[in-house]
């Protein structure tokens, strides 16, 4: 499982022209989910993300968690995390979870970092998404387990 952690102002998602979700400050984070992961990665991810002190405090200094500064997080389902490079130069994304499973696996996350106390909106399990946001910083880490 992996997880692209951008810190933003404010990020919004649309479908089809169609706004499904927005946030102000807080978290895009773009989750691949691979086809041997499994609910103990998730539960990683569930542990790792709220408490990271990704945000700046008074000083300045990346020392506060989302939950300390009251942000919000926009979590997007991304398959194409989950390529393969390695050969040629088209990305294979075999390793890519099977859609149901991949599924099951991105609500069990935004369910449990819910569970922390942290607004979690969501994109559109397979569809073609439109991402709007400002990067803050840019800061951009990378989770995987």
């Amino acid at each position: 499982m992996k997880a692209v952690i951008q810190r933003v102002q404010n990020a919004n998602l649309k479908v089809d022209g169609k706004l499904i979700s927005e946030i102000g400050f807080g978290y895009v984070i773009f989750l691949g989910v691979e086809n041997t992961d499994t609910k103990e990665q998730a539960d990683y991810m569930i542990k790792k993300i709220p408490p990271l002190r990704i945000c700046e405090d008074e000083n300045g200094k990346t020392n506060k968690s989302i939950i300390d500064v009251g942000g919000e997080i926009l979590l997007v389902s991304q398959f194409t995390l989950c390529a393969d490079t390695s050969h040629g130069n088209r990305p294979s994304f075999i390793n890519a979870g099977a859609p149901d499973m991949a599924n099951e696996l991105y609500l069990y996350v935004a369910e449990g970092i819910k569970k922390s106390g942290i607004p979690v909106k969501l994109g559109v399990f397979g569809a073609d998404m439109k991402i709007s946001q400002v990067n803050d910083g840019p800061f951009t880490i990378i989770l995987e387990k």
